[in-house]
């Protein structure tokens, strides 16, 4: 199940239905020069601020979540073992990751 789910799409092979089959298709548009040619070149978090902010203080907001609900044992008193570290240390490094998503550090060495 996982393999077709991670497949790309293949358009060309799905039968059109019998009443679309006579409707000639139209050519594609030629490429402006500048455009990006293909989906992977063009990558919304790097030239979409308000995307990478979103997208990063919801993985800060998950991240504090699920570190906070870790701790809440430990403020009834009870002593930590080793899965609430483990929640604790899950939740720190979602939140990391949403700084590095807003931070985009690995971006910035690619601009001129």
């Amino acid at each position: 199940m996982g393999f077709q789910v991670s497949k790309p799409l293949e358009f060309s092979k799905i039968a059109a239905s019998p009443d679309t089959a006579a409707v000639p298709a139209k050519p594609a548009p030629p490429a402006t020069p500048g455009a990006p040619t293909s989906p992977a070149e063009h990558n919304w978090l790097k030239t979409c601020w308000s995307c990478r902010v979103l997208s990063g203080l919801g993985l800060m907001g998950a991240g504090g979540y699920v570190y906070w609900e870790a701790r809440k044992p430990m403020k009834m008193g009870y002593p930590p073992g080793p899965w609430t570290i483990t929640k604790m240390v899950i939740g720190i490094s979602i939140a990391t990751w949403g700084i590095v998503v807003m931070a985009h550090p690995k971006g910035r060495a690619y601009h001129q």
